[in-house]
């Protein structure tokens, strides 16, 4: 694999000259996790699972279209079922959401009635004639109307029409409005069902409108991306006044109400009450001035000092934009990651499927029928899955985070940018497979065990709902609350670690010290970028969905027919949204590397012959303006030869 000895002597810091294997160890166990996950789908395959979940089985243990062995103690098991490749459910709308299964015999028939079925003769005539037995097999078709069980082991009436899903073998009713229960809530919501058949209908209708909506919020992202480097000084200084203005007026604003309510308090026309009522208002309104007061001046202090930091995130953005100019397949990197998760979710949730349907038959000894289940230390495997869900889910992410991070250090280093590969991002990409993907999943092991905890907690939350301990509901709360803050400070920590990797070839866990390191001694930048920065891709996400939902209202207004705008334009909003968000992530993760390049740039080099910047123009000229106001202190790292940002490490 092109790997490098784990431990190395004290060596000179060369940014991607130097690449080592990191994190082996977590390679291989991660590597075995998925081999595990991989076992469990094999699992559900040689046991039948599998088959009996896309074949579909009855009652009685019998897999549909095949021929079957005995089920000791079932009497109706073992049957032939070759020419009947259908599940029939004798009450299909009788549903239990809890256990995720129909409360119904299941039965093997060769053909779904597509007609409806109002008597037990016209069961005798449909049999008869299709030779498929819609009562249980132990009674004899000529028997229908005149058996004493036919009302338990014959399909509730009238019989509705139904039809065989495609793939998945079940006879399903072709009228929905059986199913009408569970969408009660919907309903009434609605409380019209014209109003409901107008809004679908209007969907349908403008179906294309609604897909060229969502391609300009895709033009709109991308172009966004590229432009938003030179509105961003703009942007900045918009949130500037607005936050100036808005915390002195509202400062202004209590201190005139308390001044006004102490005016009225001295006033002798008012009553005994109104006085009382009167003389809180003016402590309250005392309390929130002075603590409105306090609030502005520190926040003025905090912009005052600030003001150069901003400076830096304005440089950065205009950097970044350069970035997407050079690199501009880095556009491409939501659609790859989307894709690996969405086939990553859809093998998931198959095999979670496949295993409701494993493990051994069961009798049930209330009902008679049979009921697979997994025994033993095996019923532990859907835990194992539900936590392969979530590593491997996060995993992805981070490979996205680490190749972003590889294709923009590349260019951040790279001096002469025309020097530059052609596929850079095709670069990383295989950098990142040949070396880091054990620090990939060290870091996404780390998310992965605070995300558990808080998800089991967020759900133990909502089953305490409407109980009558707040207390612990309310501790339970604040646990979850705490540990989505440490998830989030983890989660952009491991960001700047794999930067660190991308950059120097250290494991997880030194490339994560050295960026903690260097985000402390650059504390005030990060919150700069991370507040002003934040602000500024969320005012580019309104932006989009604002010019989106304006476009749609126009197309739609042309369009008189559609009396109900709702929907279309909601489902273009949202969509047009978490496009917006999908790119301007990436846009962010650019900003987050170029800052933590720019960070370690400085700290090494000072720009003297020797030690040049590999800084952009932009970042250059903020540099020079801050020796100009004596703001820029090399730090004591500069002007010496650049080292490893760990001295004599282990780079396993």
């Amino acid at each position: 694999m092109g790997c490098c000895s784990s431990v190395e002597s004290k060596r000179d810091w060369k940014p991607l000259e130097d690449r080592c294997c990191t994190d082996i160890p977590w390679l291989i166990i991660f590597s075995v996790f998925c081999i595990g996950m991989a076992c469990i789908c094999g699992f559900a395959i040689a046991t039948g699972a599998a088959s009996r979940f896309i074949f579909g089985y009855d009652s009685y243990g019998n897999t549909c279209g095949r021929k079957n062995t005995k089920i000791e103690g079932i009497e109706l098991s073992g049957r032939d079922q070759t020419d009947n490749k259908y599940v029939f459910f004798l009450d299909p709308c009788n549903i239990d959401f809890i256990n995720r299964k129909i409360k119904s015999i299941a039965l093997c028939v060769s053909q779904c009635p597509e007609t409806e079925l109002k008597t037990y003769l016209d069961l005798k005539k449909f049999a008869l004639e299709n030779g498929s037995q819609l009562c249980s097999y132990d009674i004899s078709p000529t028997r229908y109307p005149s058996h004493a069980d036919r009302s338990t082991k014959c399909p509730k009436l009238p019989v509705p029409p139904s039809k065989s899903v495609p793939v998945f073998h079940r006879c399903v009713p072709v009228d929905i409005g059986c199913y009408a229960e569970f969408a009660q809530a919907f309903v009434t919501f609605v409380s019209d069902n014209s109003v409901l058949h107008r809004v679908i209908a209007g969907v349908m209708a403008s179906k294309e409108i609604i897909m060229g909506l969502c391609l300009l919020a895709l033009v709109l992202s991308l172009i966004l991306m590229v432009v938003i480097r030179y509105i961003t000084t703009v942007l900045v200084w918009i949130l500037t006044v607005l936050v100036i203005l808005g915390s002195i007026g509202g400062t202004g604003v209590l201190w005139w109400l308390y001044v006004d309510h102490r005016n009225a308090l001295n006033d002798k026309t008012t009553s005994v009450f109104g006085k009382e009522v009167a003389s809180d208002n003016v402590q309250a309104l005392l309390v929130y001035a002075i603590g409105a007061t306090i609030f502005t001046v520190i926040l003025l202090l905090l912009m005052f000092f600030m003001r150069k930091r901003v400076a830096l995130t304005i440089a950065l953005f205009h950097v970044a934009g350069k970035v997407f100019i050079h690199l501009p397949l880095l556009v491409l990197q939501p659609f790859w990651t989307f894709l690996s998760l969405m086939l990553f979710w859809v093998y998931w949730i198959a095999v979670l499927l496949f295993l409701g349907t494993a493990g051994a038959a069961v009798k049930n000894n209330s009902t008679g029928l049979v009921e697979y289940q997994i025994q033993g230390p095996l019923q532990y495997m859907v835990w194992y899955h539900a936590v392969g869900l979530i590593w491997i889910s996060e995993f992805i992410l981070a490979f996205q985070q680490m190749t972003i991070a590889g294709a923009v250090v590349t260019y951040y280093f790279t001096r002469n940018k025309s020097q530059i590969s052609l596929t850079p991002i095709l670069s990383s990409t295989l950098r990142v497979f040949r070396y880091h993907l054990g620090t990939i999943a060290k870091g996404s092991f780390i998310i992965t065990l605070v995300k558990i905890p808080r998800l089991i907690l967020t759900y133990i939350h909502s089953q305490l709902k409407g109980k009558e301990n707040a207390c612990a509901r309310c501790m339970l709360k604040a646990c979850v609350c705490c540990l989505w803050c440490l998830e989030k400070c983890l989660a952009y920590l491991n960001q700047n670690a794999y930067t660190a990797t991308a950059i120097n070839s250290t494991n997880f866990c030194t490339s994560a010290r050295d960026a903690f390191t260097i985000l402390v001694e650059n504390a005030l930048r990060v919150a700069a970028i991370n507040t002003v920065g934040d602000f500024v891709l969320f005012l580019g996400k309104v932006l989009v969905v604002a010019f989106t939902a304006f476009a749609g209202i126009l197309a739609l207004n042309y369009q008189r027919d559609y009396t109900v705008w709702v929907l279309p334009l909601l489902i273009v909003c949202v969509f047009a949204f978490l496009v917006a968000h999908c790119f301007l992530s990436v846009f962010e993760i650019v900003v987050d590397v170029l800052f933590l390049c720019f960070a370690v740039d400085t700290k090494y080099n000072d720009g003297s012959p020797g030690r040049e910047f590999y800084m952009d123009k932009a970042l250059m000229e903020f540099v020079e303006n801050s020796k100009k106001t004596g703001r820029y202190k090399p730090d004591e790292g500069a002007g010496r030869e650049m080292k490893s940002m760990t001295h004599g490490g282990t780079l396993a």
